[in-house]
């Protein structure tokens, strides 16, 4: 609902006649609804920041919060609600930094005479504001998800470390459920790593999985098979007896793929191949 341009004049009119008042106890409204959690001095920046950007609004004639002219509004609106998500508030607390104008412009109405007219400006002030609260919830929940994705992003990565064991050697220690998502993430970090070490062997140990289904399995073979398209070769540990028969169940065949049932094993098995590598490249020493 837009104010119409008689309405916008006289909440100009308002909100500069007033603003000492206005600014003062909208701070001290806030402060007591934020219990300390902010300082007087940074709320009253705030609210300074909302009333400024309301009149420059208003004066155009006709606010409308969706106008071109209400963008500074929007602005101030947005950067408050990231601000309030980043520093741990709730959606309610935000919003009610905006709903608490309601009370500050009812007590300056009241000091009127209350007639029909001033009824009137009130009910259409109320619908601004909750215009203005309801676009303040929607860009904090907007920065929350934001926030959450990012979170959530983060802990995938952390998740899926790659350790370089020693030269040549890499592996990979997979924790808690193996899904689509987190595989792809499994995959282009192996890959990377390979890349940036020229590793020839990878170890893929999946002692820390709960559980091997089809969906796992097939997500560890298609990352074996596009470490092998980089010229490295996996081995798989962690196969402990009971995931061993679940994958006898399912008819899961790993190939050629090396399998062993601890890190441990996996490693001296890599130790071999090393060993034997190494043993290759020295020169014969003639008798």
């Amino acid at each position: 609902m837009a104010l119409s341009a008689e309405e916008s004049s006289r909440l100009t009119g308002l909100l500069g006649e007033h603003a000492e008042r206005i600014t003062n106890r909208w701070t001290e409204l806030l402060a007591a609804s934020l219990r300390g959690r902010l300082s007087q001095a940074e709320l009253r920046r705030q609210v300074q920041e909302l009333h400024h950007a309301m009149i420059e609004a208003a004066r155009s004639g006709g606010f409308d919060l969706e106008s071109e002219s209400a963008g500074e509004l929007r602005a101030v609106l947005a950067e408050l609600s990231r601000g309030r998500a980043r520093q741990g508030f709730t959606a309610t607390e935000t919003a009610t930094s905006v709903y608490a104008l309601k009370d500050v412009m009812l007590e300056v109405l009241e000091t009127d005479t209350t007639d029909a007219r001033t009824l009137r400006d009130y009910v259409a002030f109320s619908s601004l504001v909750d215009q203005m609260g309801l676009f303040t919830f929607e860009s904090f929940v907007r920065t929350r998800e934001s926030l959450i994705a990012d979170q959530a992003e983060q802990l995938l990565e952390l998740s899926t470390p790659v350790v370089k064991i020693w030269e040549g050697v890499v592996a990979v220690p997979l924790v808690g459920t193996l899904d689509s998502a987190r595989a792809q993430v499994v995959m282009e970090r192996l890959l990377q790593t390979l890349v940036d070490t020229s590793s020839p062997y990878a170890i893929i140990d999946i002692t820390g999985v709960p559980a091997v289904d089809t969906q796992v399995a097939q997500h560890i073979l298609k990352t074996v098979v596009a470490a092998r398209l980089m010229g490295a070769d996996c081995i798989i540990s962690g196969i402990r007896p009971q995931i061993a028969q679940t994958i006898v169940a399912l008819g899961i065949e790993f190939g050629d793929i090396a399998t062993k049932a601890s890190l441990a094993d996996a490693l001296r098995h890599v130790l071999r191949l090393t060993g034997v590598e190494a043993a290759r490249r020295q020169p014969r020493r003639e008798s």
